[in-house]
């Protein structure tokens, strides 16, 4: 039982996955049986063939054409032998793969983000696309037809050694030495699957940096450097591809030459006890077919144990991945009082602690502004209060309950996100939009959107909100997209919204349209904002400034500004750039 439960967690599958490996691997060997009758046929039509020449009697016409149609019987049944094991191993693998690659995007979406900053993209795209492709193809391909030939294996030595042990054991002799060859290889071969498959995501990684950078690649001219980068990896990936097959198929080449040993002993021994006496001539033919009959599973098995390694170096990858636990609480929480409140929370990348024992207050129905130098803490503190990740230590509450007892999604249903990099998936804007509730209505959308001042520019579009807006909106300006996303929030009309820097690259012209917009957003609810633009907020009911991840200063604008302290030095520095201009600079270096 044991040993069934550790081939079930080495090959990743899950409960019903297994269950259906178990029915593949029964319906292969019941499809390997099935060619044993017509092998039986086979003999009996030699047999009857030759018996004229043995014992002088006439040719059995009759006997022979029962054996035809008990030939094309068998036939049949192997057909169905075998359009069932198809449908048990190459459907059901399918399946299977399907099922995995939805678990993992589903884990996915619940892991915190200290788990993604930890990992690369390439990685996990590999993990979604090619560990579970090799998953679906050792269910499929693999383990079905490894494992039904090992048992189809085992039970025609049986047969044959209660038949004649002695022609069994010349038949199956060089067996062991065959597979303890490939066995003994094991770790030489997981060491250079290795190798190859980290060699293959280190090329993952170059051709997503280099497509994601190829701006940068053509404004500085780093062509021939990026592109350099990009070859040595594929080279890489081609030397380490070369060993591992170069390895394997001398492991394998090497394996069948000691197995096709037992086709020259089977017929040594046979001559020798046929000479004897011991042995008659249709039991020698028989095992001499049959010699060559039962090395084409023997040598499958032989080609499929190296690929089976192989193949184990990635469901061990996924089975790492379907290990990290992900967030969890209170699914059907319910909230009614809005007041977000840190107490005495620290937290650290790594052992770098970012926020130290802060403690405030954003009180409902109210806007807070968080501001602050550069590096602060001030998106950290939001992504906290999102539950992007847990604390160190201390709490987070929202109207007196931790967040942690929270389930991270329905935490979510309670936010509104405006945050200064959108993120616009490759579909039609309304699709877009209606990322914020996706059961709303043509309307509905239309109203978001026109709150957001977006639906005049949406409508002047080609197709107005059908328009597919390209990959990661490539078809808008920063402006618009950032109006998209405050129509995402106005349809989402959650009770908390976090403004992270909405408005700190924006022109002049596009900044006003938004300021409109959030305004809009902002009515009646628990507001935080995170702003860049201290002018933006000075007005703001609350206003808290960090500094190298403490509370430093709150209070409203004119109380900060009284106090002379650091908001109000950041304030004025920002107050004194903006008469700033190239044209002055120069006019002063003239003078």
């Amino acid at each position: 039982m044991r040993g069934m439960y550790n081939l079930k967690n080495t090959l990743g599958l899950s409960d019903r996955g297994y269950e259906d490996f178990k029915r593949g691997v029964a319906a292969c060997v019941l499809s390997n049986l099935a060619m044993l009758p017509p092998f039986a046929v086979a003999i009996q039509m030699i047999v009857t063939l030759l018996d004229p020449f043995l014992s002088g009697r006439p040719l059995d016409v009759a006997r022979l054409w029962i054996l035809l149609g008990a030939g094309v019987a068998c036939a049949i049944l192997y057909f169905i032998a075998y359009k069932n094991e198809y449908r048990k191993t190459y459907t059901v693998a399918y399946s299977e793969a399907e099922k995995i690659r939805l678990e993992v995007a589903e884990l996915l979406r619940k892991l915190p983000l200290s788990f993604f900053n930890n990992k690369d993209l390439s990685e996990l795209t590999t993990n979604m696309m090619e560990d579970c492709t090799t998953v679906e193809h050792v269910m499929s391909h693999v383990a079905p037809g490894l494992f039904g030939n090992i048992i189809t294996v085992t039970l025609t030595c049986a047969l044959l050694a209660v038949y004649d042990w002695r022609m069994s054991l010349a038949l199956f002799v060089a067996l062991p030495a065959a597979f303890g060859l490939i066995f003994l290889s094991r770790q030489l071969q997981e060491k250079l699957g290795e190798r190859r498959v980290k060699a293959k995501l280190e090329v993952a990684e170059q051709v997503q940096e280099y497509l994601e950078g190829i701006k940068v690649v053509k404004a500085f001219g780093l062509s021939g450097e990026k592109a350099e980068a990009l070859t040595r990896s594929l080279r890489s990936m081609r030397d380490e591809a070369i060993k591992f097959e170069g390895m394997t198929g001398i492991a394998v080449t090497l394996a069948m030459m000691i197995l096709q040993v037992g086709v020259g002993l089977v017929t040594l021994v046979g001559v020798g006890l046929l000479t004897g006496g011991s042995l008659g001539a249709v039991k020698l033919l028989l095992f001499v077919i049959i010699s060559a009959k039962i090395y084409a599973p023997l040598m499958i098995l032989l080609t499929l144990l190296p690929e089976f390694f192989y193949m184990l170096v990635s469901t061990r990858r996924m089975r790492e991945l379907r290990r990290v636990l992900p967030m969890t609480g209170d699914e059907n929480a319910e909230l009614s009082d809005y007041t977000v409140e840190l107490k005495n929370v620290t937290f650290a990348y790594g052992n770098d602690d970012v926020i130290r024992n802060l403690s405030l207050t954003i009180p409902q129905n109210g806007v807070t502004a968080l501001v602050g130098p550069s590096g602060s803490g001030k998106t950290t503190v939001s992504r906290l209060i999102a539950r992007f990740w847990d604390v160190k230590s201390g709490e987070i509450t929202i109207g007196g309950r931790n967040i942690r007892e929270i389930d991270p999604e329905r935490l979510m249903s309670y936010m509104s996100f405006v945050f200064q990099d959108v993120v616009l998936f490759q579909d039609t804007v309304i699709n877009n939009i209606r990322i914020g509730r996706q059961g709303a209505t043509d309307e509905e959308v239309y109203a978001a959107a026109e709150m957001a001042r977006c639906d005049e520019f949406i409508r002047e579009m080609p197709q107005g909100y059908e328009t597919f807006v390209g990959e990661n909106g490539s078809t808008l300006s920063g402006g618009e997209r950032q109006r998209i996303s405050i129509a995402r929030a106005l349809l989402k009309d959650a009770p908390i919204v976090l403004l992270d820097e909405a408005t700190a690259s924006l022109d002049p012209e596009n900044e006003t349209q938004i300021q409109a917009a959030i305004s809009e957003l902002v009515k009646g609810r628990t507001v935080l904002v995170i702003a860049h633009r201290l002018r933006t907020v000075v007005g703001a009911e609350k206003i808290v400034v960090l500094d190298d991840g403490r509370l430093v200063e709150q209070g409203t604008g004119e109380e900060l500004l009284a106090r002379n302290g650091l908001f109000a030095r950041l304030y004025h520095i920002q107050q004194e750039s903006l008469g700033w201009g190239v044209g002055q600079k120069r006019r002063s270096r003239a003078r």
